[in-house]
């Protein structure tokens, strides 16, 4: 899987990604419009984690998937 593809089926990849990270709410998903840098972003800013680890866990994420 990649970007592109997760970018084309969006609708159907946000509700995999609010199972993933629960604090996420529908307006960041819909803001990330399956952009990875825009998810890591929002993932970041919710979980006030680093931006590095936002990446990992969207990285670990998409592996899942």
């Amino acid at each position: 899987m990649n970007w592109d593809q997760i970018k084309g089926k969006w609708t159907q990849f946000k509700g995999k990604a609010k199972e993933q990270w629960g604090d996420l709410t529908d307006d960041d998903l819909d803001r990330a419009e399956g952009k990875r840098d825009q998810l890591a972003g929002r993932v970041q800013e919710r979980y006030g984690i680093a931006k590095e680890e936002a990446e990992r866990q969207v990285d670990e994420w998409l592996q899942r998937l």
